[in-house]
């Protein structure tokens, strides 16, 4: 399984699992969609958004495990 840290790339989050589009989308992040957000790291984008890099990347993380159990 792929982990997803504060400098995973977006694109590659969306890769990892489609299903992280509406976790990021929920916390406010509805650039993700965006071709220039997709360059940006999670922490990046986090910083941008106000939002906690190691509790989002937390929070990717367990719903992509859970996916896979």
């Amino acid at each position: 399984m792929a982990q997803i840290t504060k400098d995973t790339i977006i694109a590659d989050i969306v890769n990892i699992n489609i299903g992280c589009v509406p976790i990021l989308m929920a916390e406010g992040m509805h650039c993700v969609g965006c071709p220039a957000s997709q360059g940006e790291t999670l922490a990046e984008a986090c910083m941008v958004h106000g939002i906690d890099a190691d509790e989002m990347a937390k929070k990717l993380n367990e719903f992509v495990e859970a996916q896979e159990d």
